[in-house]
């Protein structure tokens, strides 16, 4: 297992600006491997200065847990492993900071589409919320097909600007509205 932090390859994934730091692993299709994804991913983003405990920390490793989520349970193939890629689209500590996370599963077939909105879904299922949790936390999401062979690439981006809120923790790129 590969721990290194490299350029980012260009892929049809890749937004445009290209990337200042890149980080990927790639895990089982079991959910040891996508707790691990998110453990990794989240040490990762504090040493890019996204330190844990904040509001930028959490959501993000949030987005990594419902992404690597959905690819064991909708994306997984016997025998084949899901992909993680964090990438910083600005120099870690830079504010603002862009981090977009991709995770790339071998089934192509089945492409996220999360319910119109959480009425939809039935109170009394266990899933089908975490795509409204990614379409809720993320500046933008999307979905493209894998350039490397079959299967497809989830993405999310969230914007962590250098505010601070009265804990120190670093703020979240749109205001916070507390529920009602």
């Amino acid at each position: 297992m590969d721990l290194t932090e490299q350029p980012a390859p260009a892929t049809p994934a890749t937004p445009a600006a290209p990337a200042r730091s890149c980080f990927t692993l790639c895990f089982s299709s079991t959910p040891r491997g996508a707790r691990l994804a998110r453990r990794l991913c989240g040490e990762r983003l504090d040493s890019w200065g996204v330190p844990y405990g904040s509001e930028a920390h959490d959501t993000l490793s949030l987005l990594v847990a419902e992404l690597g989520a959905n690819a064991i349970t909708h994306g997984r193939v016997a025998g084949r492993d899901f992909r993680v890629r964090l990438l910083a689209l600005s120099a870690p500590n830079a504010s603002p900071l862009t981090i977009r996370v991709e995770v790339t599963d071998t089934r192509g077939d089945k492409l996220p589409a999360p319910a119109a909105d959480a009425a939809a879904v039935c109170p009394a299922r266990t899933g089908g919320r975490g795509l409204l949790l990614v379409a809720a936390l993320a500046d933008r999401w999307g979905c493209d097909p894998r350039p490397d062979g079959p299967g497809k690439t989830v993405w999310v981006e969230y914007t962590v600007h250098a505010g601070t809120t009265d804990a120190g923790t670093v703020a979240r790129s749109r205001p916070y509205a507390a529920p009602s």
